[in-house]
């Protein structure tokens, strides 16, 4: 019985080990590194910055007060106008126009959730990881026959694909609806928001803690692990990526120990072959974690920050998102493949995870106020370790550098500026935390523009702005209430599992987007095509007529049809309508994966107080230039064509934008 045990578990062993190479070899054939050599030199250079979510209502204020001296001289040396955001004023949806010179209907993001009409699932917009379909089970081991993929869902050629086809010398840092990275261009890149974490997440944290809240199962973003200091130690496990070399895809875990000194605010943390020391309210440094797959044969890294908030009387450690290593990355995060290692080894290991900052851990307060601020802190002392490498090179070509702090600390801080706000308290002593980041801001500028010569072009630029978030509505609630929507019974539900499709018309998904319940399209369609444009007039003049019986606000300022305003092959994949919030309002967390809470209304009294996702010319973004801007109005998907412009590359094909650096009355 041993004896067979020994061939059958040497066997497996010997199978596993030479499916691992071949799975490894095809990988490696599928993903290559791209050499950067055989470049064309230009003197012509180019910097773009992307200030995700500045304002300009704000900046300009700023300016004319005097607290912005970089930006009111660059204004006035070059120009400085409002930028056209997209429709809706998203993230991933803007961040695509800029990129590709379409709108949403060219590149088919529509929004960061998007929905499978077959399925009525919700989903991600901008990318999605298969694993393998071919496999063979052994025993509990299950073996990959062929590769796992992970897919950029954004489609249309990337300005920088363009660039570098013409020889030009490229460098891409972060941009949005990025992940993961363009394959088919000689561009340097790192992924940015969309990019996830190790463990598939936008980003999971853990919190180590003997004094768990009484709901610590139900919260966002992040896992709370009660443990209990014996002797003055503390067993915990840190939770990692799914091993999908097991049966049933396992959670991989890794055992540490917490060391905590009887006397002092100190202690020391043991995971693997690193030993920290840490004090309280101190972060550690980037600490690798290997997780085991299959033993001897397959592991990942990721890469964690700890975070003791507490040692006497109660233990309390929060612990980052573990993060894809940079060094040694699990999913592809850069072009060439080693572009990431080359960073990691000139400035030290960094944020991967595409949107950095932990605005969830702060939301469950599990971090507060000051703690998250130290924590974008350190977000942010890297972005500059990059842009400081990346200015020091910059010899030729175009750089684009992403910085997205402002965006974050507008999210998580109107709510201390603002005294409309439900969530303002008039005790706060962090008034000034978004003006800050603005005068942050003015400073990198700065920085940047040192490197400015007379072959250079500077373009500054933000995805969107900003209004506050006063008031959450509840779009299926209120779709329900109207009819549209009939439920199965009374309870809040979640991604729809208590709708009755049979006699459902419309329904929302996502942050601003309204699709009609279709036949052929939806799964259990009931609408005819030739009565959608007759539901489509009834839902939008019922939608503009919503007031807020508070204070008698109009919550919906603007609905939009996806066929009036997008154009290209992706348009039978937007929403039907497109809801464009009054500023003050937006889509309830609960709408965006179709739940229905009681209410159509509710006070916003969470952290999360500023945002953007409401009507799109209520949030304009802002482009300044060293060069004068003749175009009347700019918007997003004329920057595509803008740089192409400056390297006398003319506008391609599906891009609908014209260069901004030209008068609109000869643009066509």
């Amino acid at each position: 019985m041993k004896e067979n045990y020994r061939i059958n578990l040497a066997f497996t062993l010997l199978l596993i080990t030479t499916l691992s190479l071949f799975v490894s070899l095809l990988s490696c054939s599928e993903n290559k590194g791209i050499s950067k050599n055989n470049k064309s030199q230009t003197n012509q250079k180019l910097i773009v910055i992307g200030f995700d979510g500045m304002d300009y209502k704000l900046l300009k204020n700023l300016m004319s007060e005097g607290k912005l001296p970089t930006f009111k001289k660059l204004s006035e040396e070059g120009d400085f106008k409002p930028l056209g955001t997209s429709i809706p004023p998203q993230s991933p949806v803007a961040w695509s126009n800029f990129i590709t010179g379409m709108n949403p209907g060219g590149h088919g993001i529509f929004d960061f959730i998007h929905r499978d009409p077959e399925t009525m699932f919700p989903y991600l917009s901008t990318s999605k990881i298969e694993q393998a379909q071919k496999t063979v089970t052994i025993g509990k081991w299950v073996i990959p026959l062929s590769s796992g993929e992970v897919k950029l869902l954004r489609q249309g050629k990337a300005f920088w694909e363009y660039l570098t086809d013409d020889g030009i010398q490229t460098t891409i840092f972060r941009v949005p609806a990025n992940f993961p990275t363009t394959t088919n261009t000689e561009a340097n890149q790192i992924s940015g928001m969309g990019t996830p974490d190790i463990q598939g997440t936008y980003g999971t944290f853990s919190y180590f803690t003997d004094k768990p809240p009484e709901e610590y199962s139900d919260i966002s973003g992040g896992e709370i692990f009660p443990v209990r200091a014996r002797n003055n130690v503390v067993t915990a496990k840190l939770p990692g990526p799914l091993n999908t070399f097991k049966k049933n895809a396992p959670e991989s875990k890794v055992k540490f120990k917490v060391f905590i000194d009887p006397d002092n605010p100190v202690a020391k943390i043991v995971v693997q072959d690193n030993e920290i020391i840490l004090q309280e309210g101190e972060w550690s440094d980037w600490v690798k974690i290997k997780y085991s797959l299959v033993p001897l044969l397959q592991s990942t890294t990721g890469i964690v920050r700890f975070y003791i908030k507490e040692l006497h009387p109660d233990f309390k450690m929060y612990v980052s998102p573990v993060n894809i290593d940079p060094s040694a990355p699990a999913l592809p995060i850069s072009t060439p493949d080693e572009y990431a290692e080359e960073l990691a080894n000139e400035i030290g290991l960094f944020y991967t995870q595409g949107i950095p900052e932990d605005t969830k851990a702060l939301s469950e307060e599990v971090l507060t106020d000051n703690e998250f601020l130290e924590q974008t802190n350190l977000v942010m002392d890297e972005e500059m370790k990059m842009l400081e490498y990346e200015l020091e090179r910059f010899q030729s070509g175009m750089l684009f550098f992403y910085i997205g702090r402002v965006d974050q600390l507008s999210h998580m801080f109107w709510r201390t500026m603002d005294p409309k706000h439900p969530a303002y308290d008039s005790a706060t002593e962090l008034r000034q935390v978004i003006e800050n980041a603005y005068i942050e801001m003015d400073g990198i500028l700065a920085q940047v523009l040192e490197k400015v010569d007379d072959n250079t072009t500077i373009i500054v630029l933000s995805d969107h702005g900003f209004a506050p978030f006063y008031r959450a509505f509840n779009l299926n609630t209120w779709l329900s209430k109207e009819g549209y929507i009939t439920l199965t019974n009374d309870e809040e539900g979640e991604f729809f599992q208590n709708v009755d499709w049979s006699s459902t018309q419309a329904y929302g998904v996502g942050f601003n987007g309204l699709y009609i319940n279709l036949k052929y399209r939806e799964r259990e369609g009931i609408i005819d095509s030739s009565n959608r444009e007759e539901l489509l007039d009834e839902i939008s003049e019922k939608l503009l007529k919503i007031r807020d019986p508070k204070n008698g606000e109009q919550v919906i300022s603007r609905v939009y049809r996806a066929d009036e305003v997008y154009s290209g092959p992706n348009l039978k994949d937007a929403p039907d309508l497109i809801v464009g919030y009054n500023a003050g309002y937006r889509a309830s967390w609960e709408t965006v994966l179709g739940s229905f809470p009681k209410e159509v209304l509710r006070d916003n009294t969470e952290k999360w107080s500023g945002d953007h996702l409401m009507e799109a010319q209520l949030v304009p973004g802002i482009v300044l230039s060293n060069k004068k801007i003749p175009s009347e109005s700019p918007a997003l998907y004329d920057i595509a064509p803008t740089i192409l412009s400056e390297f006398g590359i003319p506008r391609q094909e599906g891009m609908i934008g014209n260069s901004i650096f030209n008068s609109d009355k000869l643009e066509n």
